[in-house]
């Protein structure tokens, strides 16, 4: 067996809530940005990947007011190196096409995304 990491490892998902998109909206969105995480994730940062993985692959749904929110994030999380994704939406329903509708970050240690993340409410 593996020596137990002293860290806790999670992804979190921030969805912008000035969108009003439908329930269903949000969670195909959301599952978006945890698949497209996940993958980029175990391909450039594979350490952090396992262990999240191993941990049980926690996930934190959190919330955002604007896209200028999620531009934010995503700059905080290149400048620590933790992996994310922009989803973009395709507009076939509730949004135009091209709008952005949520962000991944992680997986990665929890400390390190709570620097990105720490301040946002749950959703």
């Amino acid at each position: 067996m593996g020596k137990k990491s002293p860290f806790t490892y999670k992804m979190v998902i921030v969805m912008r809530t000035d969108l009003n998109m439908s329930l269903g909206k949000m969670v195909a969105q959301a599952c978006h940005a945890a698949v497209g995480c996940s993958e980029e994730g175990k391909r450039t940062q594979t350490k952090h990947w396992r262990r999240w993985r191993d941990e049980g692959a926690k996930k934190v749904a959190l919330q955002a007011d604007s896209f200028e929110e999620l531009e934010e994030l995503a700059k905080k999380a290149e400048s620590l190196d933790i992996t994310y994704v922009l989803i973009q939406d395709a507009g076939h329903t509730e949004v135009p096409p091209g709008t952005t509708t949520c962000i991944g970050i992680g997986p990665h240690q929890e400390q390190f995304i709570d620097k990105v993340t720490g301040n946002l409410p749950l959703l």
